[in-house]
């Protein structure tokens, strides 16, 4: 084998995010930034949970938005009653996208590694 070097187990990993002309729009920390806006019906709270600023996780919000050319988050202003923030229901369906491709990307490495034992460890092979 090529470097002769001593090889231990190894483990494949892989993120999956989206891009829209070579520029990231989706991945992880913005799908956990909208899974805690809605579980908390606040921007400013998400943030917090995620140890992102304020600042950070609206300009999160407005790129993904200007790059999906869509509203992800409804926002509602506050007064007597509080603000709030609403995921749209195409933020909704962009998550259940990306829940789908995070199984199909669990699924497809876990069946890699039961196939390819021979380049996970190279001498059992």
């Amino acid at each position: 084998m090529r470097g002769g070097g001593d090889f231990k187990e190894f483990d494949i990993k892989a993120k999956i995010w989206l891009e829209k002309d070579g520029e990231p729009v989706f991945g992880l920390g913005r799908f956990l930034l909208l899974e805690k806006i809605e579980s908390s019906g606040s921007i400013s709270s998400a943030a917090k949970e995620l140890g992102y600023s304020y600042k950070k996780a609206w300009s999160f919000i407005n790129l993904m938005e200007k790059r999906f050319g869509f509203e992800l988050v409804s926002k509602k202003i506050g007064g007597r009653h509080g603000g709030g923030s609403v995921l749209t229901e195409k933020a909704k369906n962009i998550m259940n996208i990306y829940e789908e491709l995070l199984e199909k990307e669990k699924i497809f490495l876990k069946d890699y590694h039961r196939h390819t034992p021979h380049l996970l460890h190279p001498s059992k092979h």
